[in-house]
């Protein structure tokens, strides 16, 4: 059991097996809208991945075949019609601290969704490294249909580099919704499924089988090369890589090499 598996949150549900952590977004009578409170408790789930080794592939969805509906409109955007400038700012920077969470940590995350995934919801599954569907999947970037820029915790900047810059500012201009095919035509989704907690579960204990330092680097370099020029990036991949050879899973996968077996990789 990781560290993390040992943490009984209170505002989601929270599983673990074979280090996969799989988080459940429940409150499936309103399309599991986020809090204040679920807010704070994805940001520090996230950051302690980075103190958890055993950790090795977070998963994200939502119960009742829906994913997440966006911030909640009687517990989070009412009270913000009563904040001042600073209070909103605080608003905002807590949202923004969510995505530099899930992209601060250093194990890949996959989104599992199903159904409606708007607003906030749709920048979970953006913010997701990997990103698994059902054909009833609809997400909606709607920060423009209630008077809002489409510049929401990081999507101006993360969204065209999945989909490109055209289309997403198709959908930051018009908030419509991007259709399950659609999103899996435009590289949103890396495949469509109706068999989807099955496939994310298995997606997630492929990757949680292999080297899990190395895909910590992994991750780590896709972020760092967004602002890097190619001759940069192949320097800092130099070094990345000579990092990954010092560890224990390449000498393992070696010797698994030699020995005509499948290696069993640790992480260290």
């Amino acid at each position: 059991m990781t560290p993390l598996a040992r943490y009984v949150p209170q505002h989601l549900q929270l599983t673990e097996a074979g280090g996969v952590i799989t988080l459940t977004l429940n409150r499936p009578e309103r399309k599991n809208p986020l809090t204040f409170e679920s807010y704070a408790e994805l940001v520090r789930i996230f950051r302690a991945g980075a103190e958890d080794d055993a950790a090795k592939v977070f998963v994200v969805t939502g119960a009742g075949g829906n994913f997440c509906s966006g911030g909640d409109v009687h517990e989070i955007i009412g009270p913000l019609l009563e904040r001042d400038t600073k209070g909103l700012m605080r608003f905002t920077a807590m949202t923004g601290d969510l995505v530099k969470a899930m992209r601060a940590c250093p194990q890949p995350i996959i989104a599992a969704v199903d159904g409606v995934a708007a607003g906030a919801g749709a920048i979970i599954a953006m913010a997701s490294d990997i990103r698994l569907a059902t054909p009833r999947a609809r997400v909606a970037f709607l920060f423009n249909r209630v008077g809002l820029a489409g510049c929401d915790m990081g999507a101006c900047a993360i969204l065209p580099r999945i989909i490109g810059q055209g289309r997403a500012s198709e959908l930051l201009f018009t908030g419509r919704a991007m259709r399950a095919e659609e999103g899996e035509r435009w590289g949103f989704f890396n495949r469509l499924t109706e068999n989807l907690a099955e496939d994310a579960a298995a997606l997630a204990a492929e990757i949680a089988a292999g080297p899990g330092f190395a895909h910590g680097m992994t991750k780590r370099m896709l972020a760092m090369e967004w602002a890097m020029g190619v001759e940069q990036a192949i320097e800092a991949e130099a070094v990345a890589q000579a990092l990954c050879m010092t560890t224990q899973d390449f000498r393992r996968a070696y010797e698994a090499f030699a020995a005509k077996q499948t290696p069993v990789f640790q992480g260290d």
